[in-house]
């Protein structure tokens, strides 16, 4: 056999593709399982999505390679949307930069500035792929404590205390995934200054503003940001385009040519009609927003009372996707509380601790049921 590189011996197979293999094969034997685990929305894009990218198949050169830096239409949708939604003003020429997803945003940048060797900060709890694509490109990671006490963010001070001299990349997501926990513009200019004192590069992963949240935010709005910050959004959750695998980086135009040096080698560009797509998308009316987070809050109102069922409580002014909640008090292990449930009740819910060490002690609900499906899970206890 041929010897596999050196670095896959620094990750495992993402959990949610090995969990839901298990989860498809107990369905395949006829289990009726209700999947609460993963946060792919099961909403339909808008109609107005779906005949851009049906008219533009048609179009001359549709078919053919596409930018590296996406459609000039596509740039300028995304400054238009992030000057109405968050107030901050991008060059669409020179600041923005479109993805095959933002998930690929997180490989890009890692890729583009950190060397073997060089310490990233990231959440506990907090996105595993963080991790992952740190160790895949030689890099330490280096774990920052989020806990409930303190709204899950970080205590900069103590942070501060650490050697931070190798420490080249900070990973902070807000609204937070899997929290829920969002940050005020005091606590992203604390963020922003940090990053100026200790020369890191600072990445807000911002998928999740606009799922039930009344005050969405970006951190490239502070004064002064984008000289140590990036953020990467994307569309699969506003717009129930996971799968059409859209997202972007905005931040200054050196940071982005340099990530633009790594993209411009891993694709050949975006697809034309899916760019189309997303054109109209971006230029989606408040109407939209308010249907999407009106399904949502009916969701969540129902997911809670299963919560309540399972004896756990929750934080009432979190946001997004995801329902976390706290185990009983003297439940030992999370994985055993959702496994005993998948296998008792053929419910999938995931466990806290697949976040980092953190998340012991807490599972997360995902809002991506409908509501026929939520309230037979209630009926199952």
């Amino acid at each position: 056999m041929i010897q596999t590189a050196d670095r896959l011996e620094t990750v495992q197979e993402y959990y949610f593709s090995k969990k839901l293999r298990e989860v498809r094969g107990l369905m395949a034997d006829g289990k009726p399982i209700i999947n609460m685990g993963i946060g792919s929305p099961d909403l339909v894009p808008s109609e107005a999505v779906i005949k851009a990218i049906q008219n533009a198949v048609h179009d001359s050169g549709a078919h053919q390679y596409q930018s590296y830096q996406g459609l000039p239409e596509l740039r300028e949708a995304i400054a238009k949307f992030y000057l109405s939604k968050f107030g901050v003003e991008a060059d669409a020429a020179t600041e923005i930069l479109p993805l095959m997803g933002s998930k690929e945003g997180i490989m890009h940048i890692s890729m583009a500035f950190l060397n073997e060797g060089d310490g990233v900060l990231i959440p506990n709890p907090g996105y595993p792929t963080y991790t992952a694509v740190s160790k895949l490109v030689g890099a330490i990671p280096k774990y920052y404590d989020l806990v409930e006490d303190k709204g899950w963010f970080p205590d900069l001070e103590e942070l501060e205390k650490e050697d931070l001299s190798k420490v080249k990349l900070m990973w902070v997501s807000y609204p937070h995934m899997p929290t829920g926990a969002t940050a005020t513009k005091m606590q992203f200019e604390k963020l922003i200054a940090f990053a100026r004192r200790n020369n890191i590069l600072l990445i807000n992963d911002n998928p999740y503003s606009f799922v039930l949240n009344d005050n969405p935010t970006s951190i490239l709005s502070i004064d002064g940001a984008k000289d140590v910050a990036l953020e990467l959004n994307s569309l699969s959750k506003t717009f129930n385009m996971a799968g059409w695998r859209v997202g972007m980086v905005l931040g200054n135009e050196e940071n982005l040519k340099s990530i633009l040096k790594v993209k411009s080698n891993m694709d050949s560009g975006m697809f034309y009609g899916i760019q189309k797509g997303a054109i109209a998308a971006l230029g989606s009316s408040q109407e939209w927003f308010d249907n999407l987070n009106k399904v949502y809050t009916v969701r969540k109102e129902l997911m809670l009372q299963l919560v309540k069922k399972l004896g756990c409580t929750y934080d009432s002014t979190s946001v997004g996707l995801f329902v976390w909640a706290k185990l009983p008090y003297g439940v030992p292990s999370a994985e055993k509380f959702i496994d005993d449930i998948l296998y008792d009740k053929d419910i999938f819910i995931t466990p806290g601790t697949i976040f980092g060490s953190n998340g012991e002690g807490y599972i997360r609900f995902s809002l991506c049921v409908p509501e026929e499906k939520i309230q037979e899970a209630i009926n199952r206890f």
